[in-house]
């Protein structure tokens, strides 16, 4: 009965031994979550930057929405889609 229960208790010793294994260095073990806790952080980011991007833009688009329309707003897209500029004004030319 001893040499059974020896070999259940090394049997188990070893099988937890493997899955340990696996678990810490296997292709989902702690290096694999460490790098998407990296990515995650990354994507969080970029995610926060488009967010604020999204609110300037959505501010401007306000601004220009019939009952709202800025004048000074709407003068500088205008002048700057047909490329137009007052006798009064300064231009800077730089290179494209």
């Amino acid at each position: 009965m001893r040499r059974f229960d020896l070999v259940v208790t090394c049997v188990c010793c070893g099988l937890l031994g493997y899955f340990a294994w696996h678990a810490y260095q296997g292709p989902r073990g702690y290096p694999y979550r460490e790098g998407l806790e990296t990515r995650l952080a990354v994507l969080e980011e970029k995610h926060e930057g488009l967010k604020a991007q999204r609110e300037f833009m959505e501010s401007k688009a306000r601004l220009l929405r019939p009952g709202s329309i800025d004048p000074d707003l709407l003068d500088e897209l205008a002048r700057g889609k047909l490329e137009l500029a007052k006798p009064t004004d300064v231009v800077a030319f730089t290179a494209r």
